[in-house]
């Protein structure tokens, strides 16, 4: 039955490459054969760059609210502030699986709202999926979107709609009863027909006991090496911000750093009359 499932597995990941397109099926796949790279994306330009880049699976996540939006959380984040970022990655995107982050409120009061609201991501935006935050609470919720044909990405750990409950940033799962508590919310997750789990902000011992009670692949962002794949902001990743570096982020650039100066460069040139020279102008 192994053999079986592993020639499965093989093949999903054969048909994926042969057809230039992440699907769910596909990423889910890729658990104990190859390691899952995530990133965020929010605008069309920057979505061509990580797709070409060979990224697995683009999240357009609420994070938005603070990266694009200037919002000092990510809940006043609208959806149809979503919906607006989302369609212009989908448009970037030719390989990648697209997922959008589902804001708060817009499936918290009701399965019927979710459904509804997950629904527009899919046909209006063009996602291929959708991602929800919490644990064995959104069951129901889960269940009813892979019902309804809406394949979803779990998120445990550190939820960042739940700041105010949470009582901030913090690392989860510290304790033992929290711990025990989380690898149960990724099996309710798994069972209930989620593709993929990311583990945000726990532990590393407990994001490698997270990664082994399931049959999908954890995502991690600061879960540890052990997570079946791991997702950064794109943001942080190429160091637009230098005020700001969570501990789990690696810059692999200074971008903000080289914005500033090719600015002040051009501000310098056309103030000394420097630009534009003969040779950019008609």
């Amino acid at each position: 039955m192994r053999e079986r499932l592993c020639f499965f597995a093989v093949g999903f990941l054969l048909v994926c490459r042969l057809m230039n397109k992440w699907t769910t099926s596909g990423i889910r796949a890729l658990k104990g054969k190859q390691k899952v790279v995530c990133l965020t994306a929010y605008d069309y330009s920057t979505a061509r760059v990580v797709d070409e880049a060979g990224i697995q699976l683009v999240l357009v996540g609420d994070s938005l609210a603070m990266t694009m939006l200037g919002y000092p959380t990510t809940l006043p984040v609208t959806m149809e502030e979503m919906l607006h970022h989302v369609a212009a990655v989908a448009r970037g995107v030719k390989s990648a699986l697209v997922v959008a982050d589902m804001p708060f409120m817009s499936f918290q009061v009701s399965v019927e709202q979710a459904i509804q609201n997950a629904g527009r991501f899919i046909k209006e935006a063009g996602a291929g999926a959708v991602k929800i935050e919490g644990g064995a609470v959104r069951v129901p919720t889960v269940r009813a979107l892979v019902e309804n044909g809406i394949p979803v990405l779990g998120h445990i750990g550190l939820t960042p709609q739940s700041i105010h409950e949470m009582g901030g940033y913090k690392v989860q799962g510290k304790k033992t009863g929290e711990a025990k508590g989380l690898v149960n919310d990724a099996k309710a997750l798994e069972k209930a027909g989620v593709f993929a789990i990311v583990l945000e902000c726990v532990p590393s011992a407990l994001g490698a006991e997270i990664t082994a009670a399931v049959g999908v692949p954890t995502v991690g962002i600061g879960a540890g090496k052990n997570c079946d794949g791991q997702i950064l902001v794109a943001h942080d990743l190429l160091g637009l911000y230098s005020d700001i570096t969570p501990k789990f982020a690696k810059p692999y650039a200074r971008l903000g750093v080289e914005m500033k100066k090719a600015f002040e460069a051009y501000k310098r040139e056309v103030e000394t009359g420097v630009f534009p020279d003969k040779e950019h102008s008609y």
